[in-house]
């Protein structure tokens, strides 16, 4: 396995032009999962014991974090993204922070899940970053307040020990915990800035939650379903084919480059669990003069099994949601959309019920995981 790249120390001075010009960052493998703490599955930051420069909000919006260099307010120079003020020791004799001092920020995740890696980035926060961070996790059903969280009776598992960061740049950390979380406690130290929180993980689904519903999206993110592969990524995630809610501009769903060849494209996905599927739309909203020309739907049961087509090469129109209601319930752990030649979609919706052997299966890896 490649090393995640680390960087530490400060980023010079922002000298104009292109802010992201010496902006320091890798490809971290762990972000092929999706991104748990996304605000489009209700992710939040719920509380900061400090936000004097910039609001702890500012730490989940989507897209990379802007720097105007001219922007200032009352309280000083402002940034895009979460900012405590100086700490100061306790005395003239004793002005510096001690080694215990640092600030923090609870972050409800939208999805509860496995965490496999967690992306500080500390944009533009060139001198002003944290000289450390530091990441905890717990699992809290409900929907607990900030007090019930810092109280002394929960248990926080550290995922990411208290590890030096560098300014302007996209700090990765694998997370090696295989257990289930629901929130997370970020702590920066002594003090500073961070732009963005990313984290990256497997969404592990409350069964009661899913039993009650009864039927369900069985391919939704929120659900646990997830991309596996693509044939092409170049201008947005397949994932964004799974994320909640109808999307709202063209780069909100999949879209592909143009081919050239006779090939055609496709996105290959894992279900929540093995579900019968009864229903499924598949939706190319804001997708206008370049939505896919045609679809097809396969299901397949278990990783060796044989793919099954249950919905035919389809004819689709630009900007349309399309509804198809099988005529006999497929059954599958996996499932497979392929558009025609290219271009793109954006939602699949897999309309279903877990089996008894998926429910048997879902319940047994939730409990396995601490959930």
């Amino acid at each position: 396995m490649t090393a995640i790249p680390s960087f530490t120390g400060d980023a010079n001075p922002y000298g104009g032009g292109d802010p992201y010009a010496d902006y320091r960052t890798a490809d971290f493998p762990f972000t092929q999962y999706a991104d748990l703490a996304d605000r489009r599955l209700g992710a939040g930051v719920i509380a900061a014991n400090d936000e004097f420069f910039a609001q702890r909000e500012n730490l989940l919006v989507p897209g990379r974090a802007e720097f105007d260099p001219e922007h200032f307010g009352h309280k000083g120079k402002i940034m895009d993204g979460w900012e405590t003020r100086r700490r100061r020791g306790a005395s003239a004799e004793h002005p510096w922070p001690t080694a215990e001092d640092h600030d923090w920020a609870l972050v409800r995740l939208g999805a509860p899940g496995v965490v496999r890696g967690i992306v500080v980035d500390t944009a533009h926060f060139r001198g002003n970053y944290p000289q450390a961070v530091s990441v905890e996790g717990t699992c809290v059903p409900g929907s607990p307040s900030p007090g019930e969280l810092l109280g002394d009776d929960v248990k926080w598992t550290t995922l990411v020990p208290r590890t030096p960061v560098g300014g302007h740049a996209a700090n990765g950390f694998p997370v090696a915990v295989e257990q289930r979380f629901t929130h997370l406690r970020v702590n920066q130290h002594p003090d500073g800035g961070i732009a963005r929180l990313r984290v990256h993980g497997e969404v592990v689904p409350d069964p009661a939650w899913l039993a009650a519903l009864g039927t369900f999206d069985v391919v939704a993110l929120e659900n646990g379903g997830q991309v596996e592969d693509a044939s092409d990524l170049f201008y947005s995630p397949a994932t964004n084919t799974i994320q909640p809610g109808r999307s709202r501009k063209m780069d909100d769903g999949w879209e592909t480059r143009r081919r050239r060849d006779r090939g055609h494209d496709w996105i290959r996905y894992r279900l929540a669990a093995q579900s019968r599927i009864r229903a499924l739309e598949i939706d190319t909203a804001y997708l206008k003069g370049n939505s896919a020309g045609w679809a097809s739907v396969s299901v397949r049961d278990g990783e060796d099994g044989q793919w099954r087509e249950i919905l035919p090469r389809t004819r689709l129109q630009p900007d349309t949601d399309h509804r198809f209601v099988l005529p006999v319930p497929a059954v599958g752990t996996h499932a497979r959309v392929d558009i025609f030649p290219d271009g793109g979609i954006s939602r699949l919706r897999l309309f279903g019920s877990l089996t008894e052997d998926g429910a048997r299966r879902l319940a047994a890896r939730h409990q396995e995981l601490g959930g």
